[in-house]
């Protein structure tokens, strides 16, 4: 149960921060499934996803 009121936590802070910051936030979390990591990526901006993409590599 823990985890999932965690991965809440990090969602509503990942949907409330800059482009920056979700960034920052989708790269350096750890300990997240496959499918809450799809869902994070649900949320980000579309035009930023090079951004994102350049960010990870």
């Amino acid at each position: 149960m823990e985890s999932k009121a965690n991965f809440e936590e990090i969602k509503s802070n990942f949907e409330n921060a800059s482009v920056d910051g979700k960034i920052k936030i989708y790269t350096t979390t750890q300990g997240l499934t496959v499918d809450q990591f799809k869902e994070l990526l649900r949320m980000f901006p579309l035009q930023y996803l090079e951004k994102l993409e350049s960010a990870m590599a």
